[in-house]
């Protein structure tokens, strides 16, 4: 049962982790534990300095997903030209839909978050909080733009600035 689950993901293939962004599998091994043998990916955050491992068999069910394809990767670029929509709650309810986004792994959600709490150099200052939540969705994004289009994070980055900084103009 098992092995069959695996098979979606191989050694050396990147992918998305919801709570943590883009990794890289480095293995598949067993492990026992409890007296239980379990297969597990060995997956490294190599920006974090952080190792995880996922049971092959709950990787599916944790969200763990293959890197978005370039269509999907084209819609949440698109996603940054629209219209920021902040809605009138309060912060606090609004930080934790926010949060709820990036940790979704759902690349268009962490595109709406960007393009929601970007500020051009003509509106006010973001609150602290404000700018964590950016930041996290914004590294999160270029991440993945960049396992995508096998670029380097600052040529990702710098993509999606020429996005936001078109929508502005």
């Amino acid at each position: 049962m098992a092995k069959s689950k695996s098979s979606e993901f191989r050694p050396n293939d990147y992918i998305v982790y919801p709570a943590h962004g883009v990794g890289q599998i480095l293995r598949i091994e067993e492990q026992e534990v409890a007296g239980m043998t379990l297969e597990l990916f060995v997956i490294s955050f190599e920006k974090d300095k952080m190792t995880l491992r996922v049971p092959t068999n709950k990787a599916n069910s944790v969200g763990m997903r293959s890197l978005a394809s370039p269509d999907i990767m084209d819609k949440a670029l698109e996603t940054l030209k629209g219209r920021a929509r902040v809605k009138k709650a309060m912060w606090s309810r609004r930080a934790q839909e926010y949060e709820q986004k990036i940790n979704s792994g759902d690349l268009i959600a962490i595109a709406e978050v960007v393009r929601d709490l970007h500020r051009g150099d003509d509106q006010r200052e973001q609150s602290y909080s404000e700018r964590q939540l950016y930041e996290a969705a914004l590294e999160r994004l270029t991440r993945e733009l960049a396992a995508v289009n096998g670029v380097d994070e600052g040529a990702a980055a710098a993509r999606v600035d020429e996005v936001l900084v078109s929508r502005a103009a």
